[in-house]
């Protein structure tokens, strides 16, 4: 493991952690507290960076960009479903 694939999975880890607690309040809530275009594109360019993440065996940053995609993929579901855009 490189030193990026660190630097980078623990911004990730600090990245996932604030957004758990956001899709959690979204589904408490009933409220897509942000924009569809917005939890598209994230999701969109996490996916990307997953792959990108992937090619370059960091392993670790992969799996959490994947996971922070989950999430942002979540938000835009909930944007969706209780039309906040």
């Amino acid at each position: 493991m490189i030193w990026q694939d660190i630097v980078i999975a623990t911004a990730q880890v600090l990245f996932g952690y604030s957004l758990i607690y956001q899709v959690y309040q979204g589904f408490k809530h009933k409220k897509g507290f942000l924009s569809f275009q917005t939890s598209l594109l994230t999701t969109i360019g996490l996916a990307a960076m997953t792959v990108a993440y992937l090619t370059l065996h960091l392993y670790l940053s992969s799996v959490l960009s994947g996971f922070i995609g989950i999430l942002w993929l979540l938000l835009m579901i909930q944007a969706i479903l209780y039309k906040s855009y």
